[in-house]
């Protein structure tokens, strides 16, 4: 590779839903200190979010996916702790199992009393976590360049990330429901796309000048260049609920972006597919996670999605090879062994069912589920 290649540098945010260990409701008002507490021991890593019943942490600049593996399992164990002294649990979901949106209180925050004054109801209802993955590209053109190309493999990343099957008591029969709820939002869904980081900005001023937006941090889109850092953020996951899946995600996500920049050295590009076609397979992904396959777009037939991701994998083999992480790619490999947290949350739930459990029951006993996976392979 050139000298100039971007530093791919990787940061990771992830967002959490905190819940009382004794009801294994969420939480509509938790403790003014735990915040405090939960500052005092990761500084700017961990943020409040929209509502009171979640909390935000977000790695450092990481240089690669082993040291933002170490920095999630120290973030993630110091929520745990501090989240245990109250009597709570943080688990990494989507959406809860049964808690109801219309119980909840929104953080009071200027940013947060504005969002919810313009957006009303479709905002009270954004009880959903998400993971946002930040990898650094310092070019602006560059950036956009990779952001028009990488929107054809964000249903695959979605498929595999799946974690928010539940929402108000009911199984819903879609693996991420997160993102019909979102999806109520202006400014989300596929990215637009622009021929080049002026024709994005001027695109971005017109939202500005009228007022509508104060800066594009209000862009919520799928995919975005980042509006603090010089990265393209992808946004279009489910939080995992296992730290194993973040990180095999994050790393299927750097890899797939230095292909694609290996591919431009060489003059190479991959096929930019119309946004209804990309729709399509982010609504199968959103549906069945990954169990009724996807669209090869190329072929224009519905193929198993394990031959697609064997596909991938053959593409990426030298990225990987050159970015370290071939152990935590292969992690990927485990989630369509065992299933996404989608999976695993639904069958949890169909076992307390047929043990002969009440539903309110076997509901809790998925949350119960959920906090141990979200401290699986952690040091609490």
């Amino acid at each position: 590779m050139k000298t100039n290649e971007p530093a791919f540098t990787i940061g990771v945010e992830e967002e959490y839903l905190l819940v009382d260990k004794n009801s294994r409701a969420l939480v509509v008002d938790p403790p003014e200190t735990l915040m405090s507490e939960a500052e005092e021991r990761c500084g700017a890593q961990v943020t409040s979010e929209l509502l009171r019943s979640q909390i935000e942490i977000g790695t450092k600049v990481c240089n690669n996916v082993q040291e933002a593996r170490e920095d999630l399992a120290r973030l993630r164990t110091n929520i745990i702790q501090v989240a245990d002294s109250h009597g709570l649990a943080p688990i990494a979901a989507s959406t809860h199992p049964f808690s109801s949106w219309t119980e909840q209180k929104h953080t009071e925050k200027v940013r947060y009393d504005q969002l919810t004054h313009e957006m009303q109801g479709a905002a009270r209802r954004l009880v959903i976590c998400g993971m946002h993955v930040h990898v650094g590209i310092g070019d602006d053109e560059l950036r956009i360049d990779l952001m028009n190309q990488l929107s054809y493999f964000l249903p695959h990343l979605l498929a595999l990330s799946c974690s928010s099957p539940f929402w108000g008591g009911r199984d819903t029969g879609l693996s991420s429901y997160r993102l019909t709820v979102f999806d109520a939002l202006p400014r989300t869904g596929l990215p637009e796309r622009f021929a080049s980081w002026a024709e994005y900005q001027r695109h971005i001023n017109v939202l500005m000048d009228a007022g509508l937006i104060e800066d594009s941090t209000r862009i919520w889109w799928d995919l975005r260049p980042s509006a603090r850092f010089p990265t393209l953020e992808t946004r279009v996951m489910d939080v995992c609920t296992r730290l194993d899946d973040t990180i095999a995600l994050t790393a299927l996500l750097v890899c797939i972006l230095r292909m694609l920049y290996r591919l431009r050295t060489h003059n190479q590009r991959w096929r930019i597919y119309t946004p209804m076609l990309i729709r399509e397979n982010r609504w199968r992904a959103m549906r069945y996670s990954f169990d009724e396959g996807m669209i090869d777009l190329a072929k224009g037939v519905v193929v198993p999605f394990e031959t697609l991701i064997e596909e991938i994998f053959a593409l990426v083999a030298e990225d990987a090879e050159a970015l370290g992480c071939e152990k935590e790619l292969a992690g990927v490999r485990a989630i369509l062994s065992r299933g996404t947290s989608a999976h695993r949350q639904r069958r949890e739930f169909e076992l307390e069912r047929a043990a002969g459990n009440s539903i309110e029951d076997s509901l809790k006993a998925v949350v119960d589920t959920l906090i141990e996976d979200t401290a699986e392979g952690l040091k609490v």
